[in-house]
């Protein structure tokens, strides 16, 4: 069911959006060559805690997990581009980081990600986020009071296609609210002018996510976390923006 927010409801999720991309930024900071996943993970727990916030994730277990998830970030490297689980690996020299997480402040959640390189760049996935980073502005641009769903899903294919990238439909934006994943579904590509009206009140993750060279994705053995079929890599850019009478708002914006 699609729900959509009062003005007042969606002041009451300020502090979840703020407390979100306060902890996307202290763990992007915290990713140098050799720290571990784990210790990210870690260190988004202990942030939760001082906080008096409640994980997203920890307890999560939909139809396509093996097992409730067990942490309270995603960490995802290099050929994996979503539900990163966090295990025993250090960062190395260039690799390509992925970081998801989602939280409840006060009864209200906000979901956003960031992809990152630790140490030495490559000009290819310095590329990708960047265009992943462009499509998510796109997209948000796009979330206009009178508009369509399709009108954001349009706006994220348009800059990833001019890129040469292909795009997976399987996984993509959704209702944000009491509850980390609602409905509407925001693919990553489709018609403009087509889908769910855009309403003032209607709170949305947009996340454009994409692969090098492939479109194409397959669930690692730990349950969770996906990887790309071919080995390339994959970068991911994710805010919650509320539909206002006014425009997008974004409310995980750092």
């Amino acid at each position: 069911m699609i729900e959509l927010r009062t003005p007042a409801e969606i002041e009451q999720m300020r502090p979840a959006g703020r407390f979100v991309a306060d902890v996307l930024a202290q763990t992007a900071a915290a990713a140098h060559v050799g720290v571990n996943l784990l210790e990210l993970d870690a260190l988004a727990h202990d942030l939760i805690r001082r906080r008096g916030a409640e994980s997203c994730y920890i307890d999560y277990h939909p139809s396509f997990g093996a097992s409730p998830f067990g942490k309270v970030i995603c960490t995802s490297v290099n050929d994996a581009v979503l539900h990163g689980l966090p295990h025993d690996y250090r960062l190395q020299d260039g690799d390509l980081l992925t970081l998801d997480f989602a939280a409840s402040v006060d009864g209200w959640v906000a979901d956003s990600a960031v992809s990152l390189v630790v140490g030495t760049p490559r000009d290819e996935d310095l590329r990708l986020i960047d265009t992943t980073r462009r499509a998510l502005t796109a997209g948000i641009q796009a979330a206009q009071p009178g508009g369509r769903i399709g009108d954001i899903s349009a706006a994220i294919a348009a800059v990833a296609h001019a890129e040469g990238y292909s795009i997976n439909t399987q996984f993509g934006g959704h209702g944000v609210g009491r509850t980390m994943h609602g409905d509407p579904h925001i693919s990553n590509d489709g018609r403009a002018g087509r889908g769910y009206p855009l309403r003032p009140g209607l709170v949305v993750a947009i996340e454009p996510w994409f692969l090098e060279t492939t479109d194409e994705i397959y669930t690692d053995r730990d349950g969770w976390t996906l990887r790309s079929a071919d080995g390339s890599r994959g970068a991911h850019s994710e805010h919650t923006v509320a539909i206002t009478d006014d425009g997008p708002l974004v409310l995980t914006a750092p």
